[in-house]
């Protein structure tokens, strides 16, 4: 074979490939595996212009993927103050009364749902702390936000509004805004009028948070948005100066009421690619989330809420999936509710043999066991994220388990149940809404936390799986990534301890030695 461009010696590699499981020495030549032996055969490899890299014992994997995230989007929804450390209202107020203020507003992201502790969310708890300067805070969900009546004002916003979608200003009942906004459409009258970061400073943000996740093992991230729809410009002029660290497979959404012309537009759109990204599906939305009591389910939950779909007419998204379908493009659902994962299965059902691996429901928080088996059945992708768990309470005592009650909240984040009855399940963090670091997604999904921690994680093996071979199928590329073998893309995680074998404390903090995508080195541990 011709000289390779990369070989890596001394590995205790992991192939995932049936055909040999396991190796010492990789061969990566123009972006591809080129070989997989031993040390005996990388000396055939090298060449004059060969780097070797000798990995002394590293446990070498196909590279991670992330099989959610929103690396783009999230710049702006992880903008301003964290308060994912925040536990409380009082702490909540002592936090906003210190925050700096960025163009004129104070802004800030990740407040847990639990922090209210069951009362409403109501800008009367944080009006007097800052009463003259607008406040935005975006939930750590990304569906739900509070704003004070400084802000309320700079959007105009006075009462309330009828959307295409489920989305709503929360009033009190005289009709006065209560600051709460739930959904995309009721947010976005607010986020327009907030101060935007410059072109550069989003550029150089994300080639910051790309190699960050490089840092982690990530080789790749299914990106569940296109943004304000500028984000192939943006990532098209970093490729101008550099190559992405991480190869991106983005999804536009498709909202309700889009009719065919958007249909169409999201069709043309799946031309769009550089070196490192490509558009590859389209996003739809089924519900919103348990916490904001927008999951669409079967019964009420506690507070009466969750009984409506995100699409008013739920006939109206499977008539879209089907015009996607018919044009051979993929689709990911966000169903997080019993009723709204039941409709998505349903409508690939509808879909015939041809459906089969060619879409995918995002999130599955609560699911009944009569649902499962539909998964392997139809051949819907599970896309799940363990690290959601950390959100619930193992005694059930937070707000997505008081909502849903005792029998629902016992369904929790069934990855190992759907892995059991034959589904692929692909695995991702959601960054921002979770943390972007792969060690954290493979180690929760082997260990659930809160409401979760009662059930069965998987196992070594099928959480590796799950940011693998199941991601690549999960984005249609079985053919091309997810294992190495010859011919395959070459996508290489080098972990300092086997993530499979290695307890779940070591795996969450293992240090990544070497990071490899597409051939390229995006990370080498120092």
């Amino acid at each position: 074979m011709p000289a390779a461009d990369l070989v890596l010696t001394g590995a205790k590699v992991r192939t995932l490939d049936p055909a040999r499981p396991h190796a010492t020495a990789v061969a990566v030549r123009d972006g591809l595996i080129a070989a997989v032996g031993d040390a005996s055969d990388a000396r055939d490899w090298a060449g004059p212009g060969t780097e070797t890299v000798d990995l002394a014992g590293a446990a070498l994997t196909p590279g991670l993927t992330d099989s959610h995230s929103h690396p783009v989007w999230g710049l702006d929804m992880a903008t301003g103050l964290d308060l994912s450390t925040v536990t409380d209202v009082e702490g909540l107020r002592t936090t906003l009364g210190n925050a700096e203020r960025t163009g004129g507003w104070v802004v800030a992201y990740g407040l847990d749902h639990n922090t209210f502790g069951g009362r409403p969310v109501d800008r009367a708890l944080i009006e007097d702390v800052v009463p003259d300067v607008p406040v935005l805070i975006r939930l750590y969900d990304g569906h739900s936000a509070l704003v004070n009546e400084a802000a309320l004002k700079a959007a105009g916003i006075d009462g309330p509004r009828t959307f295409a979608q489920r989305s709503e200003i929360v009033c009190d009942a005289d009709g006065r805004p209560t600051g709460h906004l739930v959904e995309h459409a009721a947010m976005a009258l607010v986020t327009g009028v907030v101060p935007a970061p410059s072109y550069e400073e989003r550029r150089a943000r994300l080639v910051e948070l790309l190699s960050a996740m490089a840092a982690t093992g990530l080789t790749a991230a299914h990106v569940m948005d296109l943004g304000d729809g500028d984000v192939p410009d943006l990532l098209a002029a970093v490729e101008e100066t550099e190559d992405l660290p991480l190869r991106l497979r983005l999804a536009p959404w498709c909202m309700p009421g889009a009719g065919p012309e958007a249909l169409d537009e999201l069709i043309a759109l799946q031309r769009l690619r550089g070196r490192n990204w490509l558009v590859g599906g389209v996003k739809f939305f089924m519900d919103g989330t348990v916490e904001g009591g927008t999951a669409w389910l079967e019964h009420a939950d506690c507070h009466g809420q969750g009984t409506e779909a995100f699409w008013p007419d739920p006939a109206e998204y499977s008539a879209a999936v089907r015009r996607l379908h018919a044009a051979g493009v993929r689709t990911a659902t966000h169903a997080i509710g019993d009723a709204a994962v039941r409709h998505v299965l349903d409508t690939v059902a509808s879909l015939g043999e041809s459906g089969r691996l060619a879409h995918r429901i995002e999130h599955i928080e609560t699911l009944p066991a009569h649902q499962i088996a539909r998964f392997a059945e139809l051949g819907v992708i599970a896309s799940m994220q363990p690290p959601h768990t950390a959100y619930t309470r193992a005694d059930r005592t937070d707000e997505w388990s008081r909502r849903l009650g005792e029998e629902r909240a016992a369904r929790a984040w069934r990855c190992r149940d759907l892995r059991d009855a034959g589904a692929y399940v692909a695995l991702g963090s959601d960054w921002p809404i979770a943390h972007y670091d792969a060690r954290q997604v493979l180690a929760t999904a082997r260990a659930p936390r809160g409401a979760a921690a009662a059930g069965r994680g998987l196992t070594g093996l099928m959480a590796l799986e799950g940011c693998t071979t199941h991601a690549a199928v999960a984005a249609g590329e079985q053919a091309v990534a997810g294992r190495i073998a010859p011919g395959l893309r070459a996508d290489l995680t080098a972990f300092a301890v086997d993530p499979v074998d290695a307890p779940v404390d070591e795996v969450v903090d293992a240090p990544i030695r070497l990071t490899v995508s597409a051939g390229r080195v995006t990370h080498r541990a120092p």
